[in-house]
Order: structure tokens, then C-alpha cells, then sequence
């Protein structure tokens, strides 16, 4: 499921409010797993938007190429659930005393994969035939 927010605005171009628009899923489902608060799409837009300069506006790597910028989102997604550990996934360690902390990906803690991925293994790593990729 997606959720996307749309912002709208007066004939003056001052804000007047937003409106959530359900891209894929339903609306019952979103509003169930994130309430009405934009917080987790405007968190989530301005991590992808840190990791991939091409959605940032005025400046050298922004992509008017669909392609191009379908490509970088890809490789940005893939960085963020698989290589990239997450302070907030973290599990505590009890067997080994000089570590405090196990790291985690996002795809860890979803059940996808058993190890952080190195970007080697990324780009050597073909996806499976008949798999749905975005």
C-alpha cells in the first residue's frame, strides 16, 4: 500500500490544508496502519529524497529522464532495506559481552534475508525470474 499527501493551496499560494490520496491499497487499510498524521509519508520522502539526489530540485543530479530516475529509486530502496542498518531495528545481544547491540536492516527485521548485504553483493545478485520488481 501507498499513501500519497497532496497539499493544497489558495490562488495566493498560501497553504490551506492537505489531502491524503491512497495510490495503491485501500483507504480503510491506511488509515488503520497510520492513522490520519502525514508524519510517516513526510519521514519516509525525506529519507528518499536525502539518499537520492535526482528528486531534489535545482541541482546537478536532478533527472528529467523517467528512466533514469526510476533506476536511482530502485538503487535507493535497495540500499535502505538491505545494506544500510537501522539504529531503531537494533536487537540487544546477551551472548557476547563486548557487544552491546546486533545491527539490522529493514529486510532483516522483515524476515527477507539473515545478514546485511554488502553493495558488492547487491550488484552481483540477479533477481529471481517470475519476481515482482518495481
Amino acid at each position: 500500500m501507498y499513501l500519497q499527501m497532496v497539499k493544497q493551496r489558495n490562488q495566493y499560494g498560501r497553504f490551506q490544508g492537505t489531502k491524503l490520496r491512497v495510490v495503491f491499497g485501500t483507504k480503510s487499510e491506511v488509515l488503520a496502519l497510520l492513522g490520519a498524521s502525514t508524519a510517516y509519508i513526510e519521514r519516509s520522502q525525506l529519507t528518499s529524497r536525502l539518499f537520492n539526489g535526482r528528486q531534489v530540485r535545482k541541482t546537478l543530479a536532478f533527472s528529467k529522464d523517467v528512466r533514469a530516475y526510476r533506476a536511482s529509486a530502485v538503487w535507493e530502496d535497495c540500499y535502505y532495506n538491505l545494506i544500510r542498518p537501522h539504529k531503531s531495528l537494533r536487537i540487544p545481544v546477551q551472548d557476547d559481552p563486548s557487544r552491546k547491540w546486533s545491527p539490522r536492516t529493514p529486510a532483516m527485521a522483515a524476515g527477507l534475508t539473515d545478514h546485511i548485504w554488502t553493495v558488492k553483493e547487491l550488484l552481483t545478485t540477479l533477481p529471481l525470474p517470475g519476481a515482482v520488481n518495481t
